[in-house]
């Protein structure tokens, strides 16, 4: 796990809102305060869906929603005269990029063994920081899951020219 922090907010923000470059991330959590507090869970309910896309999304597994799903509405809620008091996005690396992730990088674990690497993005006052995490279905004192993580991340962050 590391924590960066990130030198130019309206830069990350700008990637983060304007940009697909955090699109295909699932998100398991959202909270944004402004002048109340804004929360979301991240959980897809697929019976909010037509019959046909509910059982798209259903036998395709997916749980979560998609960055590029709500980014939009979070962008409605942050832009204005006044920056936000604070948010917090955590997204976590879709499963197939977990399986990239662990096959580049020759682990031990295959992809069932993770539940999740997670983004977690927080924004107080003037200052946003961002760290990795990770979970696992399993247990084990190896950190080499973490190591590539991290540094896939550091890796992104500079291709993306995120200081």
């Amino acid at each position: 796990m590391i924590a960066i922090t990130i030198k130019s907010v309206k830069t990350f923000m700008n990637k983060m809102l304007l940009t697909d470059t955090f699109d295909n991330y699932y998100v398991s959590e959202v909270s944004i305060t402004t002048f109340a507090t804004f929360s979301i869970d991240g959980k897809l309910h697929h019976d909010f869906y037509d019959p046909g896309r509910a059982e798209e999304l259903r036998s395709s597994g997916q749980e979560q929603i998609l960055w590029k799903d709500i980014k939009a509405f979070c962008f409605s809620v942050i832009k204005g005269k006044h920056a936000p008091l604070a948010f917090k996005f955590v997204l976590q690396l879709p499963p197939q990029e977990v399986a990239l992730l662990i096959a580049r990088s020759s682990l031990s674990l295959i992809p069932e063994d993770v539940f999740g690497l997670f983004l977690n993005c927080q924004f107080t006052g003037e200052t946003l920081t961002i760290t990795t995490g990770s979970s696992l279905r399993i247990f084990t004192l190896d950190k080499s899951l973490d190591h590539a993580w991290d540094t896939m991340l550091q890796t992104f962050l500079t291709q993306q020219e995120i200081e």
